[in-house]
């Protein structure tokens, strides 16, 4: 373990209870142990975590106190891992959603907290000192099922947003974890040698070099980690690897996109409670429309209703033989259409079998100002001022 000098992880708990009287003094990760006894509601200064390399903090699941108590603290600048007592899995996701980098039962077990710490201890080790960048946002892009060119429509937005960053000084990835059939490096005309395949394989050796070395990067300026190029089962990730890498890719690169698979699975709904927004990619079709009311269903039966879902309509339709319109999908959705694409199949299937931005097959055309109206306002969403 390197060592990472003299700054704790700050143990803010309840009580010491069964095992965990072993850790007091102990180390985990290469960080000193330091214990505070306060109660789960009782309010606390942020100053409590000064000098804490990171924290571990118990939270109590149903207390409103409690939990907005850890809200508070997690809005500050030191890495918090959440403890609980048998948490729900609703309940984790909402501590994740609220910035907990981990989440890890009680009473506390060494091995279980080496396990939580040791992405907390990478980042320490491979950034120093550096301050998290104020503008890290992650956007989600789901869709309502297979073949509605979502990883298309990704692709092509991600390199428009990333040129636009670059000239505000700012970088933006773009990480495809459809680890079974994604192909957004192929689409963007790109070459990769190395795969996200690559970064699982680093395991604890990852850091952010390893990240960087990984990914490729367009001529838009847009860091892309490709998907591996042997089909994976979705079961073999689980949620610590993949928000290891997500939290170094936003450490790294600032603004990252991440390409979800459509079928789900525990570590992408994890995945999705992290994101600042997320884009919903459907079709203006009765079915389209009905299989992405059921995937709003079910994020809020995981209590992610809270996140901020964009819908995109894709291929849509103009004219007086459309069948449907936005008014319809807002019916079905119950939730407001923020974007909508153009049909134009020839110009957008140049752009994939070409591997290149769209202005590169017509500078202007409706696909364009659709994109850029969604550059605009993914931008806006996130707070980034250009």
């Amino acid at each position: 373990m390197a060592d990472t000098g003299p700054a704790p992880v700050r143990l803010l708990l309840a009580g010491v209870d069964g095992e965990a009287s072993e850790l007091v003094g102990a180390r985990a990760s290469g960080f000193p142990l330091d214990l505070v006894i306060v109660e789960t509601a009782q309010p606390v200064e942020n100053s409590i975590l000064d000098g804490a390399a990171a924290a571990v903090v118990q939270v109590t699941e149903g207390d409103e106190l409690s939990i907005a108590r850890f809200k508070n603290l997690a809005a500050g600048p030191v890495p918090l891992i959440a403890a609980a007592f048998e948490p729900s899995l609703a309940f984790v996701r909402s501590l994740v959603r609220a910035g907990a980098h981990d989440v890890v039962p009680l009473p506390l077990d060494l091995a279980e907290l080496e396990t939580a710490l040791d992405p907390i201890r990478r980042m320490v080790t491979s950034r120093g000192p550096r301050p998290r960048a104020g503008h890290q946002k992650i956007v989600a892009v789901i869709k309502s099922e297979g073949g509605v060119g979502a990883t298309s429509l990704l692709g092509q937005l991600a390199t428009r947003f990333a040129a636009a960053e670059s000239k505000a000084g700012r970088e933006a990835c773009l990480i495809d974890l459809d680890v079974q059939f994604g192909d957004v490096a192929i689409q963007l005309g790109l070459q990769p040698k190395l795969t996200f395949g690559d970064l699982l394989q680093a395991g604890k050796r990852l850091d952010g070099e390893i990240l960087k070395s990984v990914a490729i990067t367009h001529s838009s300026g847009l860091h892309v980690i490709p998907a591996p190029r042997e089909i994976m089962p979705l079961e073999s990730l689980n949620s610590d690897q993949v928000i290891s890498i997500l939290d170094l890719a936003t450490a790294e690169f600032g603004t990252v996109f991440i390409d979800l698979p459509a079928n789900w699975t525990n570590w992408s709904l994890s995945l999705l409670a992290r994101a600042d927004l997320v884009l919903m990619v459907t079709e203006l079709r009765v079915p389209s429309l009905h299989r992405a009311r059921r995937q709003l269903d079910l994020l809020a039966s995981q209590d992610l209703h809270n996140l901020d879902v964009r819908i995109i309509l894709n291929r849509a339709e103009t004219g007086f033989f459309k069948t449907l319109g936005p008014a319809d999908a807002e019916r079905v959705l119950m939730k407001p259409v923020s974007f909508m694409v153009s049909n134009d199949h020839a110009t957008m299937s140049q752009a994939i079998d070409r591997g290149v931005p769209l202005a590169e097959i017509k500078k202007k055309c409706p696909l364009i100002k659709d994109f850029e109206a969604m550059d605009r306002g993914v931008a806006a969403a996130l707070g980034l001022e250009r």
